[in-house]
């Protein structure tokens, strides 16, 4: 996709997009709304700004989204897609970091009420073990602050993957 596109889209078709980045109403609508953006940096700076406020409503409101991290993903839209290309170590995990991260979805659920996010694009399976192994120790404040940041990671490299083909729009000819 590229920007002009999106800059130009319907609401809802701008909505529909970025919802994929983060399914957090408020932002999604915000980001909408502040369309047209003259780059994709001033469009990533923008949707930085407003994660940066995400608040643990927000946090709760996007995990519906996310599946757990070696779970199957399930559908075939775009937030199934991403989620599926983001999670791709997982396919050449090892058994014991399967088992290992397995067990640790668990734990993570019943101490913390909610699916563990991570930023899985770039990290390898016992680097993502280590993490969940690592957050299990965190109390609930400070966990929340974790995945809040997790979810911005992610919705930012959703944002940039998206417009990744964007080159600036060739000039056109004089008459």
């Amino acid at each position: 996709m590229h920007l002009h596109h999106f800059n130009a889209d319907s609401p809802a078709e701008a909505a529909a997009v970025a919802r994929v980045w983060a399914d957090v109403p408020g932002w999604v609508d915000a980001v909408v709304a502040g369309r047209p953006y003259a780059n994709v940096d001033a469009l990533a700076a923008y949707a930085a700004d407003l994660a940066s406020t995400w608040s643990p409503a927000d946090l709760e409101a996007a995990l519906h989204t996310h599946p757990r991290i070696g779970g199957k993903v399930s559908g075939d839209g775009a937030e199934a897609a991403a989620s599926r290309r983001e999670q791709g170590s997982m396919s050449a995990a090892a058994d014991d970091d399967v088992a290992a991260i397995a067990a640790g979805n668990a734990a993570y659920e019943e101490r913390f009420g909610r699916v563990f996010l991570i930023r899985a694009a770039g990290r390898t399976p016992s680097e993502m073990r280590a993490e969940l192994e690592r957050r299990l120790g965190n109390d609930s404040d400070a966990e929340t602050i974790e995945a809040t940041r997790q979810l911005a990671e992610i919705a930012l490299l959703r944002l940039r993957t998206t417009f990744a083909d964007d080159a600036p729009a060739e000039p056109e000819a004089a008459e």
